[in-house]
């Protein structure tokens, strides 16, 4: 048994574009299909507001995500939106979202998720994006780009979709790649990672504390070089 919205969403064709996204952006009707089947189920069960990745952490920035993801199959029925309106007000400092992501404040990008979130869902948006310093405003590159103080870039060998992400916001092309063949992607270092696991790949991988490939760092080059 589905969620009011789900099966409503599949007829059209899977998933749709967010609503601050250009037409470009839709997909191959067998690729939103294949999404579709592959990450509805999961989506449509999700029943808490927090991944808790960081050390057990709530971060804000998960209440916009989470919201996303629920109108990819679903709609404002789904159990989970009430408890994620709920959440934000948690947050909400005067008009924007002010908490921890990745264990520091991140208002802008926090605000930006939410907005996002919200207006995918067709849901009113009391929010607006604060112009304060936030070195994750450009890792959010696809809409709200004007609401943006420029700050130190990354430069992030650890973390490379960061810098991958902050070019796509730039219009560059220019994020950290590998010049092995394969693997081409990577993340080092990460605090809560465990990379005891890597060691079916490669045991230097655990040593070095080393995950590759990594699909976020994929992921971010994909997007952005889609657009050359």
């Amino acid at each position: 048994m589905g969620y009011p919205g789900c099966d409503r969403r599949i007829r059209r064709g899977g998933l749709n574009p967010h609503p601050g996204l250009s037409s470009g952006w839709k997909l191959p009707i067998f690729t939103r299909w294949r999404l579709c089947l592959k990450t509805g189920f999961w989506i449509l069960n999700l029943r808490a507001p927090y991944d808790r990745n960081n050390a057990g952490e709530t971060e804000a920035d998960n209440l916009g995500q989470a919201l996303y993801l629920v109108s990819l199959v679903s709609d404002r029925s789904h159990p989970l939106v009430p408890i994620l309106l709920n959440e934000l007000q948690v947050w909400q400092t005067n008009d924007y979202i002010k908490g921890r992501t990745d264990f520091s404040e991140h208002p802008v990008y926090q605000t930006k998720w939410a907005k996002f979130g919200l207006a995918a869902l067709g849901i009113k948006d009391p929010y607006e994006v604060p112009l304060v310093p936030d070195s994750y405003s450009s890792i959010f590159w696809w809409v709200y780009k004007d609401r943006h103080l420029q700050q130190m870039r990354f430069n992030e060998m650890d973390y490379p979709y960061l810098d991958w992400a902050e070019a796509h916001f730039y219009g560059e092309k220019n994020g950290p790649v590998s010049s092995s063949d394969y693997p081409l992607s990577w993340e080092a270092n990460a605090s809560q990672a465990n990379y005891a696991g890597m060691a079916c790949l490669s045991q230097s991988y655990t040593v070095q504390r080393l995950c590759a490939p990594h699909t976020w760092h994929a992921a971010e080059m994909f997007l952005c070089l889609l657009e050359v």
